[in-house]
């Protein structure tokens, strides 16, 4: 058994109800949990001395059996919808039970202190107590890690207790099945059970923070990415899984403040992390050199395969799933920025991946289509490997972070916009999904153009470029870009067949006009007008 380095704090614990603290790994040591996986038979190193593990039946959340206590702390400031998923608070307490009661039954679990928020002013407090030694080694990757001396009288605002191995049963416990993900603002806990993926740790305190900091703080809450150049100016990314927000933050001549989730303070930005979870499929040396060399000793891979006979992954192997990922400290990447905090940015990119091909690879926005791109939260998805099925799914996610999002899509957004009015910030529009046609026709866009892209606006060498509007989506389109063939900046010119681009354009800028009817009445005219025309 490892050899706590500090003492563990048994009241709490006890208090909370943990009886049997003799079976308790305190603050253990990266080292230590890598062991204990081990010797557990749940993992085995890869040839780079990452620790490779399987989350079993999910790889990845399950949106479905996520659920928040419906009391009187949330019933009015929640926005209830298909991922606000409200429990009543009776079931909260049984599940509660049964973890607690899972977890006292087991030889061993595994307890850290952790924070959230590099910002000291609204730092938050978090203990994670888990059943597995790899989920809680996922915790001091992905989390802020004290000092020796903060624990001394760490006091933890909030707790996450894990149990991927309790089944729950439904009738019993109010869920959709045996698994489930339940928070409690009012109890200040988050309960998983039935699910070892570990990224319902990492985005059950994102959402906690979606409420607490909007809601409490007057901050900001983002599902960005962000870095800082030489000088000191910031930029943001927003966008969902697979647009390529840790890819592009994770710039070598930039400093990487964080890789997904943020807070807009009145005089900057800062990470709520610690650490990156980066997706590893297709993922390549020569692409993304930071996360590739990020896979050594401490970091964690989740569901790869490997290269037959060896230990070496092959990254291009989906077999598991296409979500294959790696989780490492913030400190693994060479340019890091520590503290991860920043200045106000002075640039937003929205990145999508618009697997149908139409929209322009870099566009400046107007405030108001902004703001119609902000709360739209558009992608679309390659629909995978299903028999028979090549159309690209479109997603809209408002604010790019939806099912993260415990208020109303529009406090975020109202936030958002007033701060961009503040600070005079320029908005791109960043297309890294097809061009020359949509998936099955097309290409990729090349990550080496992105870049370029991203890089001239970074510098200002877009602020006075010639531009052309397109004739839909009304964004403005720079005319050339340095580094970057000038007949791929307008898309339309790309396709072969061009009638056939204006019919799929069309059709993309009626999923726009349906999506953001739910939002028509509570937004200005401005936004409205931002609408392409359909």
């Amino acid at each position: 058994m490892s050899v706590p380095t500090i003492s563990i704090p048994t009241g709490n614990l006890v208090q909370i109800g943990l009886r049997n603290t003799e079976s308790i790994h305190y603050q253990s040591t990266p080292e230590e949990l890598i062991q204990d996986t081990l010797r557990l038979g749940e993992g085995v190193l890869t040839d780079t001395g990452a620790l490779a593990i399987r989350t079993g039946e999910f790889t990845g959340r399950s949106p479905n059996d996520k659920f928040t206590v419906k009391d009187e702390t949330t019933e009015n400031s929640v926005h209830w919808n298909n991922f606000n998923i409200p429990i009543e608070e009776k079931y909260f307490h049984i599940i509660q039970k049964k973890i607690l009661d899972y977890l006292n039954e087991q030889p061993e679990i595994w307890v850290r202190d952790c924070f959230a928020c590099a910002d000291p002013r609204y730092r938050l407090n978090i203990r994670v107590v888990t059943e597995k030694p790899w989920t809680n080694l996922f915790a001091y990757n992905m989390f802020l890690r004290p000092e020796e001396e903060e624990l001394e009288n760490f006091k933890p605002e909030w707790q996450v207790l894990s149990a991927p191995g309790l089944h729950l049963d439904p009738t019993e416990c109010g869920t959709r099945q045996h698994n489930a993900a339940v928070v409690s603002f009012k109890h200040k806990t988050i309960l998983i059970a039935g699910s070892a993926y570990t990224g319902e740790t990492k985005k059950g305190i994102f959402t906690i923070l979606n409420y607490i900091l909007p809601h409490e703080k007057n901050v900001l809450s983002m599902h960005c990415s962000a870095n800082m150049g030489e000088d000191g100016d910031t930029a943001i990314f927003f966008g969902l899984s697979g647009t390529g927000k840790t890819t592009l933050s994770a710039d070598p001549n930039r400093k990487l403040i964080g890789d997904d989730e943020h807070g807009w303070t009145a005089d900057g930005i800062f990470n709520f992390e610690g650490g990156c979870y980066a997706k590893l499929i297709g993922l390549t040396e020569e692409k993304e050199p930071e996360i590739f060399h990020a896979i050594r000793p401490g970091a964690i891979v989740e569901n790869v395969q490997f290269f037959p006979g060896t230990n070496q992954i092959n990254f291009d192997d989906s077999t598991i799933t296409e979500n294959t990922r790696v989780s490492y400290p913030l400190d693994f990447i060479s340019n890091a920025q520590e503290p991860s905090i920043g200045g106000i940015p002075k640039n937003i990119f929205f990145l999508t991946c618009d697997a149908f091909g139409v929209l322009p690879p870099i566009s400046k926005l107007t405030p108001g289509q902004a703001m119609y791109q902000f709360i739209s939260g558009y992608t679309a998805k390659v629909a995978g490997t299903e028999a028979g099925v090549t159309e690209p799914k479109p997603t809209f996610s408002a604010c790019f972070g939806a099912p993260f999002l415990p208020l109303h899509p529009g406090k975020y957004a109202e936030m958002l916009g007033q701060k961009m009015q503040q600070h005079d910030v320029n908005v791109w529009l960043i297309n890294t999904g097809w061009t020359g046609g949509p998936y099955g026709v097309g290409n990729r866009m090349k990550l080496s153009y992105t870049r370029s892209m991203i890089t001239a606006a970074l510098d200002g060498q877009l602020d006075n470029v010639e531009t052309t509007t397109d004739p839909i989506f009304g964004m403005a389109i720079p005319t050339a870009v340095p580094g970057v063939p000038t007949e791929v900046l307008t898309p339309r010119n790309t396709w072969a067949d061009q009638a056939a681009y204006d019919e799929k354009a069309k059709y993309l800028a009626g999923l726009f006009v349906k999506n953001f009817e739910k939002y028509a009445t509570g937004v200005s005219a401005e936004i409205l007008a931002a609408a392409p025309k359909a």
